[in-house]
């Protein structure tokens, strides 16, 4: 088996571990994401030298980069942004780009429909709605708290990840697969 694809069945395992995790735990454990950055770097660098370091540690700090503003506003716990920076480990800095995409639109998506579950979808929307507002017309970035009577439910976002993660990689293999048999 070829060891890049060795590799991703490791990450979809992992990817798999986390979600169920946040799903039953609500959170993504360290001892998952902190190995994984690590075997990353040890994997990438033993197989590609230097670049292999510089491909791992890029796409861990990307990973980690693209979530710490909504970690910040806590739109989600650390345990995310540390997954986001373990699946960079393996897929260098444009593979976590590409996953964090489709993680954020699989991640708004469900956002939605949990939101909607709630019965808080309109209350969080006017509230964002105020946010951008603010933020082009003062250019001052200020969040805006759900108010006390809002119920506010926790998203599973390892699901999320999980799901933008492997589809991100079932593509570049599919794109891969067509470039080579032309």
């Amino acid at each position: 088996m070829h060891m890049e694809y060795f590799s991703q069945l490791i990450l979809m395992l992992i990817l798999v571990i986390a979600a169920i995790s946040d799903i039953r735990f609500q959170k993504i454990p360290n001892w998952l994401t902190f190995p994984t950055m690590i075997g990353a770097i040890i994997y990438n660098t033993s197989s590609m030298g230097v670049s292999g370091f510089l491909f791992s540690s890029g796409g861990i700090f990307v990973g980690i980069a693209v979530m710490s503003l909504p970690y910040l506003m806590g739109g989600m716990g650390a345990g995310d942004a540390k997954l986001m920076g373990a699946v960079g480990g393996l897929l260098g800095p444009k593979g976590i780009f590409i996953a964090f995409l489709l993680t954020a639109l699989i991640g708004g998506i469900y956002a939605m429909i949990v939101l909607t579950l709630y019965g808080s979808l309109r209350e969080t929307l006017r509230r964002y709605w105020l946010l951008l507002k603010t933020f082009f017309l003062a250019r001052k970035l200020i969040y805006i708290p759900p108010s006390e009577h809002e119920k506010k439910p926790r998203l599973r976002y390892g699901v999320a990840i999980a799901l933008g993660t492997i589809i991100a990689m079932v593509i570049k293999n599919t794109l891969y697969s067509m470039l080579n048999f032309l």
